[in-house]
């Protein structure tokens, strides 16, 4: 008995579908060097999340936040439970 192959799908067609639908992975920090934070504004209320550096104290700006969606989002995507904390920065 012969086994009968499924025909493949054109890889143009696996790319385009690629392209339209977005694979929802999670991406990873490392914890014992980076803490979760939010950056807002004093002057305007704009929001950005990021990560703290412990050792330098530089922020790394990872998204904009413009509503509790975003920030849902930012949460699941590198899969932090619980508050973020958040600084007030005045722009220059």
């Amino acid at each position: 008995m012969r086994r009968v192959k499924k025909p493949r799908k054109p890889l143009f067609i696996k790319g385009m579908f690629q392209m339209f639908f977005k694979k929802d992975r999670k991406k990873s920090y490392d914890p014992k060097e980076k803490i979760p934070m939010i950056h807002a504004s004093i002057c305007n209320g704009e929001e950005v999340a990021g990560f703290k550096n412990l050792r330098t104290g530089a922020f790394e700006e990872i998204m904009f936040i413009r509503d509790d969606r975003d920030l849902d989002d930012f949460k699941r995507r590198y899969g932090i439970t619980g508050d973020i904390g958040k600084t007030y920065i005045t722009i220059k």
